[in-house]
């Protein structure tokens, strides 16, 4: 049996902060979680501010800008995906057609989502700002910042992917001309479920590359029997250990968000990877109960409910 939804709950990594109001907003006038999702999720896609998702998204080895996506329902476990798009400002949106308009597929990559997004009346527009580009540069330079770009020094793996990327980006010849996943949960009033994940994947990537937040079980997962979670991070661990699914399989044997979360992180840790960075994870179950788990402290995530005033931060359990 369902358990009973006390409220409308709408959570998401950093950064979420600038769509979840909107998210909300479509929560308390009954709309479904889904809707909530790619509503909260755009205006993180359009806030030309950050650079980790959507427009002025942070470009391959190319110095071309490549988004990933995907949303995910709970209460059927149907998934939509795009990776490797180019072209389109809005993933999450293109993604959520997958889902709905192309039901024999879960996910689309490269020229055919772009002629997907066609097909469907997406329109196109250019995603690489001048900030972005000059950013891009900087960061070819050594730093002492995390690659995915979350404010926490950088791993022994942040500087030798540095060092990796820039042989492959002089290999590749680019034109002339803070980095990260964006997570949103919702919960709505009928009980839903809706896990919705955008990015401009790791910078400096070759070009075509996927990360986990396109892959089901990887960055994103929702079973409405238990929960749903979402990774940021080093997306390479989180497809190797299958972490969003973990999560909610331990969230299905009555362990606490937090603990789920952490859980899975530490098990993604003992993977082998010279390139190792922070990987994140948060979630929320049919009950309304959220938690999340960070690699290192001082780490967040925003909450919003029904009926509880503004938009709050909690902290993240450290692995």
């Amino acid at each position: 049996m369902r358990n009973a939804v006390p409220e409308a709950v709408i959570i998401g990594s950093e950064r979420s902060e600038v769509g979840l109001p909107t998210g909300m907003e479509v929560l308390t006038r009954g709309g479904s979680a889904l809707d909530a999702v790619e509503a909260a999720m755009r205006c993180c896609e359009d806030n030309l501010a950050d650079h980790y998702v959507g427009t002025g998204g942070l470009p391959n080895a190319q110095g071309e800008v490549e988004l990933d996506a995907s949303v995910m329902l709970g209460s059927s476990r149907r998934f939509g995906a795009v990776g490797a798009l180019r072209g389109y400002p809005n993933p999450i949106s293109v993604a959520r057609a997958v889902l709905e308009g192309l039901p024999q597929h879960c996910m689309l990559v490269g020229a055919g989502a772009a002629l997907f997004a066609k097909e469907n009346g997406f329109r196109p527009a250019e995603l690489l700002t001048d900030e972005s580009k000059a950013m891009w540069r900087e960061q070819l330079l050594d730093s002492g910042e995390s690659v995915e770009g979350e404010n926490t020094p950088a791993l022994d793996g942040d500087q030798l992917y540095r060092r990796t990327a820039l042989d492959l980006v002089r290999r590749l010849a680019p034109h002339e001309g803070p980095w990260g996943t964006v997570n949103i949960i919702a919960l709505d009033a009928s009980g839903e479920l809706c896990v919705g994940v955008s990015t401009s994947g790791y910078p400096f990537k070759y070009p075509g590359r996927v990360g986990d937040s396109a892959v089901p079980g990887a960055g994103n997962w929702c079973d409405l029997r238990a929960g749903g979670a979402a990774c940021t991070g080093r997306g390479e661990l989180s497809m190797r250990g299958g972490t969003a699914r973990t999560v909610v399989d331990l969230l299905a044997t009555g362990a606490d968000p937090s603990e789920a979360c952490r859980t899975a992180l530490a098990e993604a840790a003992t993977l082998p990877d010279d390139f190792r960075a922070e990987l994140r994870a948060l979630a929320l179950t049919p009950d309304g109960r959220h938690g999340a788990a960070a690699g290192q402290p001082g780490s967040t995530y925003a909450v919003m409910t029904e009926h509880t005033e503004g938009l709050r931060l909690h902290p993240r359990t450290v692995v």
